[in-house]
This record gives structure tokens, C-alpha cells and sequence, in this order.
């Protein structure tokens, strides 16, 4: 039988109870397309980023570049995210990794039809109403899309712990990855909105998932995590952090 002095103990039970820092994920939509909001593309290739969308996509490069600590990029591989990606890359400073669990949802025989035509199918009332029993014909299962974003924030959590890492992906597989954090029903998915190259943030530690900001097209030093990049010659007043805020900082280190 192993015996342990005091000492080792007491060191043992410290390691054993100290909070562990959470991998911060955050997820980002591709930028604007010439399709965006007209068309469903699913996983339909050569659809690339429009001028707005560029544009977007540089813009969402320096807020994150803003926290000064992300410590790899990740990408569906469909042109539009990949581009997104690349221009966030520029401002961060790391390359571009490839990751098919970020992939567009299959949409099977609706890919490319015209969002008009596909509302006012019967079917488009399950897609809305009721996701977690629809399968697109042809394509993917919002419930089989749901086991493969749970699957790869689980398997790059494992690979990045503590750390800051950037998934660049499409709307519906985030706005799933958002039910999942909040413990809700997956048929309550379209009751949020995830807008081209807006960020969301979720913390994941030990514990249950922290979701720290949703659709932000704002800062992100506040919510926060990270490491604030080194401060320039010219000083500014230091701005008061709300409340609110102070409890989801306090929330993710502990």
C-alpha cells in the first residue's frame, strides 16, 4: 500500500480542485455573398464573398485581432468561409486550417433554389417550427448536423484547451452550436439570428458552457477573455465594465 506525507496530499488535492481555464470558441459567419438572403447555397461550391462581404470580413479580422489572443483559425471548407477566414487570418496572424465538421448543413435537392419559392413549401413550417424531425430531401438531418457540430467543438475543445480559437462556419450549424450551449430544445434554433460575419462566443470548461456574446457585430474586449494586445503611446481613459459583464469575466475563470 502507497503511502503520502501530508505535503503531498494537501498538493494533490490543490491540483485536483483548481478551476481549469475554459477554451474560448468564437464562432463567425462568413461575410455577405451575391446570394445572401436570396438564395439557400448549402454546400454548392464556387459561391465566393461579395465586395460587402470582404469588407465584413476585414472588420471582424480586427476585433478579434482586439483581444490579442487567438491561437488558431479554422474553416468550413466552402469558398466563402475560407475567405472569410483568410482575412481574419491577415489581423491575427496565424493560418488558415481547414475543418469539414464546420461544413453548411447538406441541403440535399433545395440547394441553390430561391428562398422565396422554398417558404412556401409545406415543408418549410418543419423547417422553422420543428427542425429536429425534418431531413432535407436528398441532404443532412438537423439532428445529424446538431452530432457533428457537438463532435468537432468537442474534438477541437480537447485539442485547444485554455486556449482562444476562431471557427469560421455558416449560419444554421451555429445557431445549433448556440441551442446546445444554452440547454435548449433544437427546435428552438431559428429563434436566433446569426448574421454575415458576426461573432458569437461561447467558454467552455468543466462545467456547463458559458455563452458570453450571441450575432456581436461589436467590441469583444469587454466580454472579458483573452490577452489585450500591447497598449499604444497614446493612453485613453479606462471605460467602467458593466455589471454584467464583471459576471460573465468571473463566470469564465472560475
Amino acid at each position: 500500500m502507497e503511502c503520502f506525507d501530508d505535503e503531498s496530499v494537501n498538493a494533490m488535492a490543490r491540483t485536483s480542485t483548481a478551476p481549469t481555464k475554459p477554451t474560448i470558441l468564437c464562432f463567425v459567419r462568413h461575410g455577405t455573398t451575391p446570394t445572401t438572403g436570396k438564395v439557400l447555397p448549402g454546400r454548392a461550391k464556387g459561391l465566393h464573398l461579395s465586395e460587402r462581404g470582404l469588407l465584413e470580413a476585414d472588420l471582424a479580422g480586427k476585433r478579434l485581432a482586439g483581444i490579442g489572443s487567438v491561437r488558431a483559425i479554422y474553416a468550413s471548407p466552402l469558398e466563402r468561409a475560407r475567405e472569410t477566414a483568410s482575412a481574419i487570418a491577415r489581423h491575427v496572424g496565424h493560418s488558415v486550417r481547414i475543418e469539414r465538421g464546420l461544413l453548411e448543413c447538406d441541403f440535399g435537392d433545395w440547394t441553390g433554389e430561391a428562398l422565396i419559392k422554398l417558404s412556401k413549401l409545406p415543408e418549410w413550417q418543419s423547417v422553422q417550427r420543428h427542425p429536429s424531425g425534418f431531413r432535407f430531401p436528398g441532404g443532412e438531418s438537423f439532428v445529424e448536423m446538431q452530432a457533428r457540430i457537438a463532435g468537432t467543438i468537442e474534438r477541437l475543445c480537447a485539442k485547444h484547451p485554455g486556449e482562444v480559437i476562431v471557427l469560421v462556419s455558416h449560419a444554421d450549424p451555429i445557431k445549433v452550436a448556440v441551442t446546445d450551449a444554452l440547454g435548449v430544445p433544437l427546435d428552438l434554433m431559428q429563434r436566433t439570428v446569426i448574421s454575415p460575419c458576426s461573432i458569437t462566443v461561447v467558454a467552455y470548461g468543466s462545467g456547463a458552457p458559458t455563452v458570453l456574446a450571441v450575432n456581436s457585430t461589436g467590441e469583444l474586449a469587454q466580454l472579458g477573455f483573452g490577452a489585450a494586445p500591447a497598449p499604444s503611446r497614446e493612453t485613453r481613459p479606462r471605460q467602467r465594465i458593466s455589471s454584467s459583464t464583471s459576471q460573465a469575466t468571473k463566470r469564465i475563470r472560475t
